[in-house]
């Protein structure tokens, strides 16, 4: 029997990368968005708000997914507002697929900001030490990721589906328009320092630039929710999922800028906020765009510096374990230096940058 999947995000980097993910597995796939644009050919396309739960019903009635994967958020001013709309969203989307009695499995992409806290409070008071394991507890703090938690684990209880969730680091992968897009964001940064002249200057931490992190690839993170879904072992836990490998940015901001044909220049140890450098450069973008002749001549559909400084700008190193996927069999494993150049080969390649 055809397993059917619900993705909702699908035009996002990690919907994006699941729905070509599960295509390739053999799946019928339902690609679920505000403005589900541009999907490949055989997904069928869902456009709704989640946050209206009349249009949610509306939308998805009809439909009888197997296995709905849950990889989108909507961002708000403050983290009550993230808590109130997300959790809706989640409540609505489980409210709106109860009657059709067909889902199995609900998996939900969260990430590390459920041991680093949300943005209001982010990397700041008291947290666990890493690397950052599922066993630790949640902080005693308000964050929507929690809130959205709660929503699938009541959903679950009460309609009797099994669930996952999945915490990935900052991930890497391709899409336009979203709130969280770090390899886009840096590689059209360092387009832009080609283009103008200026210096290629980590704006991160002296603890980012010296410590110890890693990263998620979109494609690991569909290959790891696909893993779960088939692996009967993995039902109803929470995991972390990152590409397997260490660096420190010192190092991957010198194989950055090396691809780019650009001299990273030296850190001093002070911050250079992204928000700050770039500030000015959307006229700038637009003339390079039409230089180009580039796809998007709006740099603000194309990067999220307030996001990359949050990450980049952190006091304490961030390492990940992954112990509970390995010892259950996932073994998938991606190079974090390659997953930032095949991004840029294909952000090249779909002319995105010059």
């Amino acid at each position: 029997m055809t397993q059917q999947a619900l993705v909702v995000g699908a035009t996002g980097i990690v919907g994006g990368a699941l729905v070509t993910q599960l295509q390739d597995a053999g799946w019928a796939v339902q690609g679920l968005a505000r403005r589900p644009d541009g999907l490949p050919a055989g997904v069928q396309a869902v456009s709704a708000d989640l946050g209206d739960a009349q249009a949610t019903r509306d939308a998805l009635a009809g439909l009888a997914p197997s296995h709905v994967f849950i990889t989108t958020w909507s961002r708000q001013a403050t983290e009550a507002e993230n808590i109130r709309v997300n959790a809706a969203m989640v409540r609505h989307l489980l409210d709106a697929l109860r009657p059709a009695g067909s889902v199995r499995h609900v998996a939900l992409v969260t990430g590390l900001k459920h041991y680093l806290g949300p943005f209001e409070a982010y990397g700041q008071g008291v947290l666990p030490q890493t690397p950052f394991r599922e066993t630790q507890p949640r902080l005693d703090v308000e964050n929507f990721y929690y809130a959205q938690e709660d929503e699938v684990f009541a959903a679950a209880a009460r309609d009797g589906f099994h669930w996952s969730v999945h915490r990935p680091h900052t991930v890497i992968g391709a899409a336009v328009g979203n709130a969280m897009n770090m390899g886009t964001t840096l590689a059209v940064y360092a387009s832009l320092c080609k283009a103008t002249g200026r210096p290629f200057r980590f704006p991160g931490s002296a603890a980012q630039w010296s410590g110890l992190t890693d990263m998620t690839d979109a494609r690991q993170l569909a290959r790891h929710l696909l893993w779960t879904v088939r692996t009967p072992a993995a039902a109803d836990q929470a995991f972390n999922v990152v590409n397997g490998d260490v660096f420190r940015w010192r190092w991957m901001w010198e194989r950055i800028a090396g691809w780019f044909d650009l001299e990273a220049e030296e850190f001093t140890g002070e911050m250079a906020p992204l928000v700050q450098q770039m500030a000015d450069d959307g006229p700038v973008w637009a003339r390079l765009a039409a230089e180009h002749a580039l796809v998007e001549a709006d740099i603000a559909r194309l990067i999220s510096p307030w996001h990359t400084d949050a990450d980049l700008g952190r006091p304490l190193e961030v390492v990940t374990d992954m112990s509970r996927s390995r010892r259950l069999g996932f073994d998938g494993y991606q190079a974090s230096d390659d997953a930032f150049f095949d991004l840029f080969h294909t952000l090249r390649a779909q002319r995105f940058i010059p």
